[in-house]
């Protein structure tokens, strides 16, 4: 199991969080987020594994003829539940490029080159100074790499199962347990 400073060092920004199996909070069970900024005064991320079932062009008549109408939504996290957040990801030769609370024209721009997804997520992840280093040091979140082929995988509960799997074998175990043990 990692650890936060022999692995990844001082900061979390573009890095994905984990949820530890073990969290209940109905916000973060089984979410990765990804982390977009992380410093001394705090950090900030959005859920990417919890999609609404809905696109930009249902959510605001705006979007609705524009080229973002098919962008699929998402809940980002518990805060500012009604601010919406674009942000698009690339793929490129030195691995994986994160544009974070873009402007419309500007995810419109990036939708337009090859390999670029853009998203959308309603409210986002946020913590105050200190409270994630907090939460680690309860064991409350596994850090890991963006693996290279995350555009590609399923945006759910599915990817959660995936991305702690590739942790090590007992994170493999865990993230294979059953929602409901009980029930088997």
């Amino acid at each position: 199991m990692n650890s936060r400073s022999e692995t990844f060092g001082d900061s979390f920004a573009g890095l994905l969080l984990l949820a530890h199996p073990s969290i209940q909070d109905s916000h973060f069970r089984r979410s990765v987020v990804l982390m977009s900024t992380h410093t001394v005064e705090g950090a900030m991320g959005v859920v990417i594994n919890r999609p609404i079932g809905k696109r930009l062009g249902e959510l605001s008549g705006d979007f609705a003829l524009g080229p973002l109408a098919g962008v699929p939504l998402f809940a980002g996290g518990p805060v500012q539940t009604d601010q919406l957040v674009l942000a698009a990801w690339q793929t490129c030769e030195d691995g994986f490029r994160l544009h974070f609370g873009i402007q419309p024209d500007k995810a419109v721009q990036l939708l337009e080159d090859e390999g670029t997804q853009v998203r959308a997520f309603l409210g986002y992840s946020g913590w105050s100074a200190g409270q994630l280093e907090n939460e680690m040091g309860r064991c409350t979140w596994v850090v890991a790499a963006v693996p290279g082929d995350l555009l590609v995988q399923a945006q759910d509960e599915a990817l959660w199962r995936n991305v702690l799997g590739r942790e090590g074998a007992e994170w493999r175990l865990l993230a294979g347990e059953p929602e409901h043990p009980e029930a088997n």
